[in-house]
């Protein structure tokens, strides 16, 4: 037995050294590179730095096309006969996006024999199965950095949004309705109240300097706790016990990548352990909460105002209970894709690419999967 298991090793071993070498330098010559995005339809043509969409293609194809390269956009990515899935068996690169994610499965890795980079244009690339990639050898990389502004400060909207009881107010003006009551009963200031960031990475410390001036009560639960420096200069607690931290804050904002082991952590239990009344802001993934424990805590008050722009599946679906749950501020996911993010993820998708055709390296924080090892936060 002990012989088999040692020769499994060793084929295994030898397996995952023939895909990296292809894996690291691309071949001489034209390559095929496909990119998912969603379509911009009229709206394409309004804002000439739109680049994130389909039309605009990440603003790469002329240099792509002038080296020989094919480049094919499409946001067609579901189903046995959409238009990705004719490009899967001999394509090079695959371009992604969180905002219109092309789900990357075990199934489609194993078919795509061409395959040696998958690029997310943005941040989270948890719509690749990460093992998967791993183990056939891919290299796995996304614009770490590119939109963490633009999502840091669309959770510090959502946020006054939510405590200050805005969509009824809003919706009042616009059914023609004058009701101060029905808006003041529930609104607050958010000076003072404890906010609780369950990740503190890029984005959970952006966030937390942004709260800093609103003179709140902050913590932050992480794997990883900040220098000292920083914890001081921004004035956040750190919580190394979630359980702990849940109950004491008004506010809870999730900040940490969907892994195995987060996926669905916001169940029924885990929300029970929020304090009743609890406003919960989620720019991360959808997945890491139960769908359904929301919109039954949103029902019964204990949620009294969840806001976010990650659903599970993206699009979601038109029954998706979180359209239709009350005390909801949901949009589709755009907070990391505004015109400024667009622009940094395509030029550093673009640097990438560039690196990628020379043989060089990428700079390391973008590595997600680099010769079969994931990135720390996905372990």
């Amino acid at each position: 037995m002990a012989m088999l298991s040692a020769a499994k090793n060793a084929m295994r071993s030898l397996g995952s050294t023939a895909t990296f070498s292809r894996m690291l330098h691309a071949s001489p010559g034209s390559k095929k590179i496909v990119g998912v995005f969603y379509k911009a339809n009229e709206y394409a043509s309004l804002n000439p730095k739109f680049v994130g969409c389909v039309e605009g293609s990440l603003g790469i194809r002329d240099w792509l096309e002038s080296q020989g390269h094919q480049y094919i956009v499409t946001d067609d990515k579901e189903g046995p006969n959409c238009e990705l899935e004719k490009h899967i068996h001999d394509m090079h690169v695959l371009i992604t996006t969180p905002f219109h994610p092309a789900y990357v499965t075990e199934e489609r890795i194993k078919k795509a024999k061409n395959l040696q980079l998958l690029l997310t244009a943005g941040i989270g690339s948890d719509h690749v199965d990460l093992k998967a990639a791993a183990e056939a050898g891919l290299t796995v990389a996304e614009v770490t950095g590119s939109n963490v502004v633009s999502v840091a400060e669309d959770e510090l909207m959502r946020i006054l949004i939510l405590v200050r009881n805005f969509i009824p107010g809003y919706l009042q003006v616009i059914k023609g309705d004058w009701n101060v009551a029905g808006i003041s009963y529930r609104a607050y200031d958010l000076e003072d109240k404890t906010v609780g960031t369950v990740g503190a990475g890029r984005i959970g410390k952006l966030l937390l300097q942004r709260l800093k001036p609103f003179n709140c009560n902050l913590l932050y639960h992480d794997r990883i706790k900040m220098e000292p420096a920083l914890e001081k200069e921004i004035g956040a607690k750190f919580e190394e016990d979630l359980d702990a931290m849940l109950p004491k804050c008004d506010i809870i904002v999730i900040n940490m990548p969907l892994t195995e082991k987060t996926r669905g952590m916001f169940n029924k239990e885990k929300i029970g352990k929020l304090k009743k009344g609890v406003l919960i802001v989620n720019n991360a993934r959808g997945a890491i909460m139960d769908t359904q424990a929301v919109a039954d805590a949103c029902s019964s008050g204990h949620i009294a105002g969840y806001s976010g722009d990650v659903w599970y599946p993206q699009p979601a679906p038109k029954d998706h209970p979180w359209r239709y749950m009350p005390n909801q501020a949901m949009t589709p996911h755009i907070s990391g894709t505004t015109i400024d993010a667009q622009l940094r993820y395509a030029a550093g998708v673009k640097d990438m690419l560039d690196c990628y055709f020379k043989g060089q390296e990428f700079p390391a924080q973008n590595y997600i999967v680099k010769e079969g090892k994931l990135a720390s936060q996905y372990q």
